[in-house]
């Protein structure tokens, strides 16, 4: 049996460098003693932001320049963190960064709380006075909105001081999903027996060909999951409950409310997503998967054969630098600028490739300020992966164009934006590859590729994202959250999209467990919102061409100068109609009518 490599064992050439950001353990300690150390050129102003606007400005720019070093370090100790959470040595630096960290948000914690203090008017009489302020004009606005729900600034900062220990749900998910979570070896249809782990069932046998091993590979990663069903409620449980409490502390009248008002995003866009989505992709999707009953032969579909490949054959193994090459050759169309970052990122191990006992699941991209891109994937060596590549490049090329144009203060914008750049790649991939053959096979493939990243997005995220719905609905009545009823909620909802189209057993309802994004606030159903803002947009491009594309690379350019909604439709994407969410469903809806017609 294939045994998992340990993280010494990878390939250096298919490993992120981290010496870019510091080139030793020791360099990084060092950093974190300077950061303590520079502290009081921030404390210093405290009790003084009234006095004027040269003070202001002056406390505003100290206080960034702590927050972007403690960021490099912060994002230091996550990467190591992430490429071996078993390491004890990476174990330590983040909770030696996490000290730091909480340490800085409640010192500095004063100058968002004196600012709130200072009289009406005051903060736009600064602005006029001082032009140096104008980078901060977006975020002492925001923040200005936030007052109807400012605490105290002692209450505040004893809340910035527990930020380790707030973030205590979502470290200890990660730590016993990455490094306590074993599952039993399995045999695939041949016969041969296969090591089961986190990462290898999501990138690799969730979505195999052999029935045998797809089948296997689900049971025992579900039976290993119903094993820590109870322990994982509980900490979900305390997250959402922190949530909860903070809303009611603040004043808001829910904890969606609180949570969509960080998004700068209305009840009405959350509802529109997850409602129309969820109700009017539904028998697009029923039809899909009912096609793929049929061609895979099967009496039922299964939850686990959701993702089981159509057409497997046709697929063939795509490497790490073929992968690349195709990647920037469909990039082209966004011009030389986006194309220079593609080209540095894929040739100067911006990327973390290949899988390891303790790496993390899934994939991501982070940009720290002042540094370049990370991004981790798992390779699997098919066109799937190629695909959530060019998706997280798409986050590559959106950050590095922010962080380059705008300031720290300005460079993320909300997240109900946030992945509107990274699936839109995966829609332009898709069209470079179907403009380049009249082969219908290789179109049908292509479309499946199209399928996988909506199904992803509309399907998997979308479902989470109405999940979410109920147990922060259920929080607010003070409902007590199990593993029962969280199994519970997760199987109506997918019992109420799927319909009699897909089989669920018990083992589909504790997918509540997989996802990290549960511990993120409201970040599910962004995923949805921004594959709509996406699929718009990659029409436009294929309309209009070089006119689309420079409105794109302006509002990648915003970063956060913008509230989402003013972004999209910057872009030409009106997000506060639902027309483009129903314009999106019924794409999809082509697409299925599509592969219907091809198979």
């Amino acid at each position: 049996m294939k045994t998992r490599q340990t993280r010494d064992q990878v390939a250096v050439e298919y490993t992120w460098n981290l010496d870019d950001l510091f080139a030793s353990q020791a360099a990084w300690e060092q950093e974190l003693d300077e950061i303590i150390s520079q502290l009081p050129a921030v404390t210093a102003f405290k009790g003084q932001l009234h006095t004027g606007a040269e003070t202001l400005l002056a406390c505003l720019e100290a206080k960034e320049a702590i927050e972007v070093r403690a960021n490099l370090a912060a994002t230091y100790a996550r990467l190591r963190s992430s490429e071996d959470g078993t390491n004890p040595q990476n174990q330590a630096n983040s909770a030696r960064v996490g000290d730091v960290v909480s340490r800085l948000n409640a010192e500095l914690s004063f100058v968002p709380s004196e600012i709130l203090a200072l009289p009406d008017g005051t903060i736009e009489k600064f602005l006029q006075e001082e032009p140096g302020l104008a980078p901060f004009r977006k975020s002492l606005s925001d923040l200005l909105e936030t007052k109807p729900y400012r605490l105290s600034a002692e209450t505040e900062a004893s809340l910035a001081a527990l930020g380790e220990v707030f973030g205590a749900p979502y470290t200890i998910y990660q730590r016993g999903k990455l490094s306590d979570m074993s599952f039993a070896p399995v045999q695939d249809g041949a016969g041969a027996e296969r090591p089961v782990s986190f990462a290898l069932f999501e990138a690799d046998y969730e979505m195999s060909a052999d029935t045998t091993l797809r089948r296997a590979a689900y049971e025992s990663f579900s039976n290993t999951l119903a094993a820590y069903q109870n322990s994982f409620a509980a900490v979900y449980a305390t997250e959402v409950k922190k949530q909860t409490v903070l809303s009611r502390l603040r004043g808001f009248e829910t904890v969606t409310d609180m949570l969509l008002h960080t998004q700068q995003v209305t009840l009405d866009m959350y509802h529109n997503i997850l409602d129309i989505i969820g109700t009017e992709l539904a028998p697009h999707m029923r039809r899909y998967a009912k096609l793929k009953a049929r061609e895979l032969g099967l009496e039922k579909l299964k939850f686990c054969d959701l993702k089981a490949p159509l057409d497997p054959e046709f697929s063939p193994p795509i490497t790490i630098e073929e992968a690349g090459r195709l990647i920037q050759s469909a990039l082209q169309v966004m011009g030389p600028e986006y194309s220079a970052i593609m080209e540095k990122a894929l040739n100067e191990r911006w990327i973390d490739y290949v899988d390891n006992v303790g790496k993390s699941t899934g994939a991501f991209c982070t940009t720290p300020y002042g540094n370049h891109s990370y991004i981790l994937i798992t390779w699997s060596g098919n066109m799937r992966s190629a695909f959530t590549l060019a998706h997280e490049l798409g986050h590559c090329g959106h950050f590095t164009l922010a962080t380059r144009e705008q300031s720290y203060t300005n460079s993320r914008p909300s997240l109900y934006f946030i992945e509107a750049p990274s699936t839109i790649n995966e829609l332009l991939l898709g069209q470079h590859i179907m403009a380049q053959s009249d082969d219908p096979r290789l179109k049908r493939w292509v479309i499946l590729q199209l399928m996988n990243t909506y199904y992803h997005n509309f399907v998997t995220h979308l479902l989470e994202g109405r999940m979410q719905r109920k147990v922060y609905e259920a929080a607010q009545n003070d409902v007590p959250l199990t593993a029962k009823k969280l199994s519970e909620w997760k199987g109506q909802v997918l019992a109420e999209f799927w319909g009699d189209a897909v089989e669920l057993d018990e083992a589909a309802s504790l997918t509540w467990m997989r996802q990290p994004h549960y511990y993120m606030g409201l970040y599910p159903y962004t995923y949805a919102a921004g594959l709509t803002a996406s699929t718009a947009m990659a029409a436009s491009i294929k309309e209009e061409g070089q006119p689309a594309v420079d409105r794109w690379l302006e509002v990648l350019k915003a970063g956060g100068t913008l509230k989402p909604l003013e972004l999209m439709q910057k872009a030409g994407v009106d997000m506060s109609q639902p027309q483009p969410i129903r314009d999106a469903v019924a794409y999809v809806g082509s697409l299925v009518d599509e592969l219907e017609r091809l198979f």
